[in-house]
């Protein structure tokens, strides 16, 4: 395995962890040598391998781990056990928490929030001030958004292929 970035002398605090800005040390994917990334804790949170990466303010710490070919950037937050991967991206505000999974192509965006062990992959979309939390999972080409909570054991699939959309409810029925 080559490596892909370096752990920078630029460093923050965040709730009491230092974090590491991360500099590309070689091209891969849309990144060029010399890029400045985001911050992460230790190199345990990106992988070197695949073309994933951490860009901007974005940061990741914890045993998070960001693989494949995920994308985290703008403010983004991923910590705690939680796993970003495939071609999975989560930007702008957006938090990733707990033992929460983000994969495939989804997408976490705007200030969503995906915790506990919340599931969203395939082509679905959380974003706005979406929450997904507990055990529920989000998947096929669904669009979770606006004021919405989806929780407890639920389950919202794109079982037409047709977008299923949540406009300010909550869900927690499985």
């Amino acid at each position: 395995m080559t490596k892909k970035y370096i752990l920078t002398d630029e460093t923050i605090i965040h709730d009491g962890r230092t974090l590491y800005r991360i500099k590309a040390i070689r091209d891969f994917g849309s990144v060029k040598k010399g890029d400045l990334g985001g911050f992460i804790e230790s190199e345990d949170n990106l992988s070197h391998e695949g073309n994933a990466w951490i860009g901007d303010y974005a940061r990741v710490f914890g045993g998070a781990v960001i693989y494949g070919n995920a994308q985290v950037y703008g403010y983004a937050q991923v910590w705690g056990d939680a796993y970003v991967y495939g071609y999975a991206q989560v930007y702008g505000d957006a938090l990733v928490f707990g033992k929460a999974q983000v994969y495939s192509y989804a997408l976490v965006c705007g200030a969503a929030r995906v915790y506990g062990y919340a599931q969203v992959f395939e082509n679905a979309r959380v974003y706005g001030d979406a929450h997904v939390y507990g055990d529920a999972q989000v998947y096929g080409n669904a669009q979770v958004y606006g004021n919405v909570c989806v929780g407890i054991s639920a389950r919202i699939p794109d079982a037409d292929s047709s977008r299923f959309d949540l406009l300010d409810e909550s869900v927690g029925a499985s």
